[in-house]
């Protein structure tokens, strides 16, 4: 099975609220899947009958660990995990590992993120520096500083061991803070911030 997140905006084959939630699939090229996110823990989904989900709702996992109720279009349940603890973290006890932020992702957050209970994030604790760092999620850290919300809310969860290579080198670059994180276009993105990704683990 090949399954396809769909990162983009713009797309004809899906609603515009999914693809702002980053909730669109494409399974072996031509079936579709759509997550909708329907509160802070559970999901909808709407896909072909004889679809095999349970993989494709892992690989919606990957990028959303904190949902764990997955529910069919008519609200029966298809499964529900193990509930993940999320607690309340102060915005300056979060050190960024990503130091850019696409200003089209915010925008696209900005359209379903209401108050600072609605930001939900990976971290992990890092004790050199006794604080929490975020492992995904920064243009919902960038958008609630922005806003100048004091509080998020979070999960914590193993790293990936680049995580703490990309933090030092977002406190090199002066990002201290979700505040610090520097808001480029899309296509500055893009340019600035893959390049970075591929030179660092081209390096590995």
């Amino acid at each position: 099975m090949e399954i396809q997140r769909i990162n983009t905006y713009k797309d004809d084959r899906f609603p515009k609220e999914i693809l702002l939630q980053h909730g669109a699939f494409v399974i072996d090229g031509h079936q579709i899947c759509m997550f909708k996110i329907i509160d802070h823990y559970s999901a909808e989904i709407y896909f072909d009958q004889d679809m095999e989900i349970l993989p494709v709702i892992k690989e919606f996992r990957e990028y959303a660990e904190h949902i764990t109720r997955f529910y069919d279009k008519n609200h029966n349940k298809i499964v529900e995990y193990p509930p993940i603890s999320v607690k309340s973290l102060p915005l300056d006890q979060i050190q960024p590992s990503q130091f850019f932020v696409d200003e089209d992702k915010v925008a696209a957050v900005s359209t379903f993120i209401y108050g600072p209970e609605d930001v939900i994030i990976p971290v992990a604790y890092d004790e050199r520096i006794g604080k929490y760092l975020s492992l995904d999620g920064h243009s919902r850290l960038y958008y609630a500083a922005v806003q100048g919300w004091e509080t998020v809310r979070a999960f914590e969860t193993t790293p990936g061991s680049y995580i703490y290579a990309f933090s030092d080198e977002a406190r090199r670059r002066g990002v201290f803070h979700a505040k610090d994180i520097v808001s480029l276009s899309h296509q500055a993105y893009v340019q600035q911030w893959y390049s970075f990704c591929d030179d660092f683990f081209a390096n590995q």
